[in-house]
């Protein structure tokens, strides 16, 4: 895989605008600023937590800043209603990046796009989003994940861009990953999920190749990688990012790890041993990296682990 010339930021700061999980008196610290608290809290509405993942980038670069939203949630409109609670109007806003096609991270894209889309607005992807797939656990019990819907999403105006490969983003300063070179032996996809065939029957799709990052040089800092599942491997993650763009130091970790259930619970000590000799220096877990894996994380990596809230910005860069 080539790698990408990327262009460094003075400035990266990111806001989760959905995950798991909300707490509003969580302390901030160097890097994490939380949702302000009001004085009539209990009157105001409160900010969504759900089983989704949404972040929005912003970069500098000098005196620019520049915007992009990395998924929508999964509820209709979980992005956009806590958007409006932090009133966030992100006028710089300039694509949406989809990590993948699960449900889960492009439900709430129409929302989204109608509240802060423009015409002709990039909406990047791999082409396997489009893929109609579904989980069947070993129970027997069988979950339905529906891809996006083009004609939907081109009726709001986007510019759908399909590429399997790297592609820059805001002026060269975004590389979104692309398909994910898998180089472990231990992240072996979802072995769970299936696919929908031309033939109308199903086959195994546990690779999931759309799964792709977003990644950001910070000046003097090095990597911050956004990633939304992981279903590629944490670890393939991370070593990908370093691989496309020759950039060795990972300065933080933002993202789901998709370690949660009886199927990934194995692969958490080789997770960890392996992202613990990478050493990022900040490490935020969200969204489907699980209970058990989350604790394992702060225990292995205590200076370096911040508890991921909706409604907190992540600030990596100068000041």
């Amino acid at each position: 895989m080539e790698q990408a010339t990327l262009q460094p930021v003075d400035e990266a700061d990111v806001t989760v605008v959905v995950d798991t999980f909300v707490d509003i008196l969580l302390a901030g610290s160097e890097v994490a600023r939380r949702a302000p608290l009001v004085y009539d809290w209990s009157e105001r509405d409160p900010l969504r937590a759900e089983h989704g993942y949404a972040l929005l980038l912003s970069i500098r670069q000098g005196d620019r800043r520049q915007s992009l939203l990395y998924d929508a949630g999964l509820g209709r409109d979980t992005a956009v209603y806590n958007m409006d609670v932090l009133e966030i109007r992100p006028a710089d806003l300039r694509a949406v990046v989809l990590s993948h096609g699960h449900a889960d991270h492009h439900a709430g894209l129409e929302g989204v796009l109608r509240r802060l889309g423009r015409p002709g607005m990039p909406l990047v992807l791999h082409p396997d989003a489009w893929r109609e797939r579904r989980i069947v656990f070993p129970t027997g019990t069988e979950m339905f994940m529906p891809p996006p819907t083009r004609a939907d999403l081109e009726a709001e105006g986007v510019q759908v861009v399909e590429e399997r490969g790297p592609s820059l983003l805001l002026d060269g300063a975004v590389l979104v990953s692309g398909q994910t070179e898998r180089v472990t032996d231990f992240e072996k996809g979802f072995p769970l999920q299936q696919a929908r065939t031309e033939g109308g029957g199903w086959e195994p799709d546990p690779w999931i190749w759309d799964d792709q990052s977003v990644i950001v040089d910070v000046r003097d800092k090095g990597l911050v990688v956004l990633s939304a599942c992981s279903h590629s491997g944490a670890v393939n993650v991370l070593r990908n990012a370093r691989r496309v763009t020759g950039q060795d130091k990972v300065h933080a970790f933002v993202g789901g790890l998709h370690l949660t259930g009886g199927s990934f619970e194995p692969i958490i000590a080789p997770t960890i041993a392996q992202i613990s000799a990478i050493g990022p220096d900040w490490l935020v877990p969200g969204h489907c990296t699980g209970w058990r894996a989350t604790h394992e994380l702060a225990r292995a990596l205590p200076d370096a682990y911040v508890q991921t809230s909706v409604g907190t910005t992540l600030h990596f860069g100068a000041g």
